[in-house]
């Protein structure tokens, strides 16, 4: 670890905080310093704290939704870093199986060749490439956003630790019998040339039709009765592979038909007619053609009936030799053919337009299709239900809660998993085929010979794994399994999984399915904390078809990192979206400026030999004993915000009390005493500034360790620290904890206490001073609204009583520093309201006493007079108008309800005015 910054002078500033200049110089400093890296906590006791990174898709470039993740992550991982935990955030990248291998296909295709021009080898070559570029860009922008994560930790779902932890569960899940090879009917996707699983289908609705279509009834024997059943079918072009009708067995219009046969109208094959629940008696015509090889519900109503399965389409969407005369059509064009031709043969009942949600694939947004394959699931319903215990028995909880009735609905209609995709980039399955005795060998390691028959004449499964296989073994293959090192035991299971709630059944189902299984009941992780998306300005949600894309470094660039993370922070609440706007960065660069001119004056007014010990609890001046009294107050509120994953709140919190409080009152009231020669604030305004700079550092942490650097070389950390992210975070105080033992904020400062994560200092709660100080700024606030109501110019003095009252004491001792905020003077604190005069001012009645201020000291009493009724005799013109435009019955009656209104509203908003002009004029005596 090296020592603290050198060269930085502590008055030494420049005028306006310049993110550009410190960045880039920082981040250099705490990586080379080890400071991301677990340091096994602030003592032997510390507990463990490990979040593990979700793994950026290595497509691009990182979006604003992976700088939320990282704002919200790296908040939380400097939080505890802070709190003496021994911390780690746990890094990666995922592969993105289908996404990168989509990339280079169509950078192929613009060459005019395609992958099985230059064969496997060559294609992951080409692949690999391009994925060391973008992880390349992607760790830049990571660092750019402030990550402390532990990057000499960072894992790859396609490097060699990871492959281990694949095969290692594969052949596991194998040999459990919960993964099998089965024919069954998959979700398709033509442009990806590859099986997806049911949660990468997203449904859009889509105008279409239903097409009524007569099918010729025959007996048992094949002989026409005469007699025709319609059909509705959106898809009629998968009418070829019909293998059935099927009617409800309750619906009397078509009881009799049972056990008959349908003619199929495109080629004249008979099928059954059978009767199944499953078909809707009030929905389309109330029959259904059943398609087994083309629909998932007939694929159902076929095992049912032991029917046959046809499937008549190409894997490119084109029709094969099985669909007659429609072969090689693409598969729309086949639908309009076959429509023709019903029309043409007379079996076609009516066309109905339609619209209906329609199958899309989530990568290339191509229609889905159903297709029979052979391919390789997960029995997902045995591994669901310790999925569904580890919920309902609380041992991993949702942030926010609505979303584990989500996640368990989801999980109790659980489908086995479709893991096998038909591309070349990604994990490729371990599974080896005999050509000699056609036995199966799955290993972890590559096998040379057959484990049946010795043979040699093995050759590996063609098809790769679904990536959210291996990244569903996120949480512990990071952490070395199947190995068993520290690391697994020490941060394992970890303590948030922090991602978007979009991804809940992509990803956090899967890795809770495949970590209780892998790690023997043990849940991957104790808290689900699901943020929202973020939006575009106006809502929408941003994508590179619609052109709204922001993108974080841009943003950055312009404002500065802590402004972007500040900003998306304020912004975010557990579970709900937000929009980002210029103007919310801009604020959040304000706080930034804001705070670095606050502490530029702080450092500045510290000289050397300045006693910087505080006063003891309930001692110095009131406006000191004050500011210590809110500070523990907010320094408990945040403590407990953070803890409940509230951080939108906790931000607003340290904003508000650094802004609100400390530099728009505290620092003011300072100023006038040390300019008066009274330097006991000096030591209140280090310790407070430090106190925020820590309170702030987690979501703000540049600017805050540039300020700290410079306050640390004034007042060194009492427990060694040379940076403010290994610097201890303010606890809530110790004797309040341990007065009230049975709260919530004791048990959270017995449990620090008891582990070193910071050293809780005594109470200073002062609800006497709060009262106090709260009167005098009570005061100032009516001074100022009197000013700004009556336009009394900003640099002239005014005379000004105060009626203190209780708080009379209070009011006297800080008369210089009440003259100085609300520019009074002379100014006369007084016990009683007859001690104050009463003709020709302006009296503000508060629920702590009175502030009256003289008319003559306002303003220029006459000119103002003046002025007054000027603007009198303009109202009353107004009024007049007004009154004479709605006396008239001839505009009353004729012209537009609405307008009528509108000038009725004209003619009240000018009454008021007048009102208040001459209640103004009246005042002035």
């Amino acid at each position: 670890m090296t020592s603290t910054r050198d060269g930085l002078n502590p008055a030494d500033m420049a005028s306006a905080y310049e993110p550009s200049a410190v960045e880039e110089a920082l981040y250099e400093w705490w990586e080379s310093s080890g400071f991301f890296k677990p340091s096994g906590g602030r003592t032997p006791d510390s507990p463990p704290f490990c979040i593990i990174m979700p793994p950026p898709n290595l497509t691009g470039e990182l979006h604003m939704g992976h700088a939320l993740t990282t704002a919200i992550e790296d908040s939380l991982t400097r939080w505890h870093r802070m709190l003496g935990d021994d911390t780690l955030w746990q890094p990666g990248v995922d592969h993105a199986a289908i996404a990168v291998n989509a990339i280079i296909e169509r950078d192929l295709a613009r060459e005019g060749i395609s992958r099985h021009d230059i064969g496997r080898e060559a294609f992951l070559d080409r692949t690999w490439e391009f994925v060391r570029k973008s992880r390349s860009r992607i760790a830049v922008q990571h660092r750019r956003l402030g990550a402390s994560a532990d990057w000499s930790r960072e894992a790859f779902t396609m490097d060699e630790d990871r492959e281990l932890s694949v095969r290692t569960t594969f052949k596991h899940l194998f040999d459990d019998g919960l993964i099998y090879r089965a024919e069954r009917l998959i979700n398709w996707c033509v442009d990806c040339g590859s099986a997806i699983s049911d949660i990468e289908v997203e449904y859009e609705d889509e105008p279409g039709a239903f097409w009524h279509v007569r099918y010729a009834i025959a007996d048992a024997e094949g002989n026409p009765t005469g007699e025709d059943i319609i059909i509705a079918t959106t898809r009629p072009e998968t009418i070829p592979a019909d293998t059935a009708v099927a009617v409800n067995p309750e619906d009397d219009r078509y009881r009799h038909l049972v056990g008959l046969r349908a003619t199929v109208p495109t080629n004249g094959r008979l099928v059954p007619i059978v009767a199944d629940a499953a078909v809707q008696i009030e929905g389309g015509s109330g029959a259904l053609k059943v398609t087994p090889g083309h629909d998932p519900v007939d694929f159902e109503i076929g095992e049912r009936h032991g029917l046959e399965i046809i499937s008549i389409m190409n894997p490119d969407g084109t029709m094969n030799e099985l669909s007659g005369r429609y072969q090689d059509m693409d598969r729309f064009e086949a639908r309009k053919a076959v429509v023709k031709d019903l029309q043409e043969a007379g079996r076609l009942e009516k066309e109905e337009p339609y619209t209906h949600p329609v199958g899309h694939c989530q990568r290339s947004g191509t229609i889905v299709e159903p297709l029979i394959s052979m391919q390789w699931w997960v029995d997902a319903k045995t591994l669901a239900v310790p999925s569904i215990e580890a919920v309902t028995s609380g041992r991993i909880k949702f942030v926010p809660e609505r979303f584990e009735r989500v996640y368990l609905h989801w999980m109790e209609n659980i489908r086995d998993w479709c893991i096998s995709r038909q591309i070349w980039w990604g994990h490729r399955i371990p599974v080896w085929y005999c050509d000699a005795c056609e036995g199966v060998t799955v290993a972890i390691q590559t096998p040379t010979t057959c484990e049946h028959c010795g043979s040699a004449e093995i050759r590996q499964d063609e098809d790769t794994l679904d990536t959210w296989f291996s990244s569903g073994l996120w949480p512990h293959s990071t952490l070395g399994w199947p190995e068993q090192t520290p690391e697994l035991a020490k941060f394992y299971p970890t303590q948030v999984m922090e991602t978007g709630y979009d991804i809940i059944f992509f990803w956090v189902a899967r890795m809770v399915m495949l970590s209780l299984y892998n790690m023997d009941g043990q849940v991957p992780f104790e808290t689900v904390y699901l943020h929202g998306l973020v939006r575009a300005p106006d809502g929408q949600k941003m994508s590179k078809s619609k052109g709204n894309v922001v993108d974080p470094l841009t943003i950055s660039e312009k404002f500065g990192t802590d402004a972007l993370r500040f900003a998306l922070l304020s912004g975010t609440s557990p579970g709900n979206d937000q929009r980002i706007t210029d103007d919310r960065v801009e604020a959040s660069r304000n706080l930034a400026n804001k705070l670095w001119n606050a502490s530029r004056f702080v450092l500045q007014m510290v000289e050397p030999g300045d006693d910087l010990t505080l006063p003891a609890p309930g001692t110095g001046a009131i406006e000191d004993r004050w500011i210590l009294s809110r500070l523990d107050t907010v320094t408990e509120d945040i403590d407990r915000l953070m803890r409940a994953f509230e951080l939108s709140e906790a931000v607003r919190q340290a904003r508000d009390f650094f802004w609100d409080e400390f530099a728009d009152w505290y620092i003011e009231l300072s100023k006038v005493r040390v300019r008066a020669g009274d330097r006991t604030a000096i030591p209140v305004l280090v310790h407070t500034l430090d106190s925020i700079l820590r309170l702030l550092h987690p979501f703000m942490p540049f600017v805050t360790e540039e300020i700290w650097q410079r306050l640390n070389a004034v007042r060194p950390d009492p427990d060694g620290a040379i940076a403010l992210m290994v610097a201890a975070y303010p606890q809530p105080a110790a004797s309040e904890a341990l007065a009230q033992p049975g709260d919530t904020a004791a048990r959270l400062v017995a449990s620090n206490i008891a582990t070193g994560a910071s050293r809780p200092q005594p109470s200073r709660k002062d609800a006497e001073a709060e009262r106090q100080l709260g009167a005098v700024q009570e005061f100032v606030r009516a001074i100022r609204n009197v000013r700004a109501e009556k336009r009394v110019d900003a640099g002239r003095w005014v005379e000004c009583y105060i009626v203190g009252g209780d708080a009379e004491e209070t009011a006297r001792a800080l008369a210089p520093s009440i003259e100085a905020l609300a520019r009074v003077r002379p100014l006369h604190v007084v016990a009683s309201p007859a001690d104050a005069p009463t003709e020709g001012v302006v009296t503000s009645v508060l629920a702590v006493g009175q502030v009256v201020l003289p008319m003559a000291g306002l303003f220029d009493l006459a000119a103002e007079r003046e002025r007054l009724q000027k603007q009198i005799a303009e109202a009353e013109a107004e009024v007049a108008r007004q009154e004479s435009k709605l006396a008239n019955e001839s505009f009353t009656s004729k012209a537009p309800e609405a307008v009528v209104a509108k000038e009725r509203e004209r003619l009240d908003t000018a009454r008021g005015r007048l009102d208040g002009l001459r209640a103004s004029l009246a005042e002035m005596g």
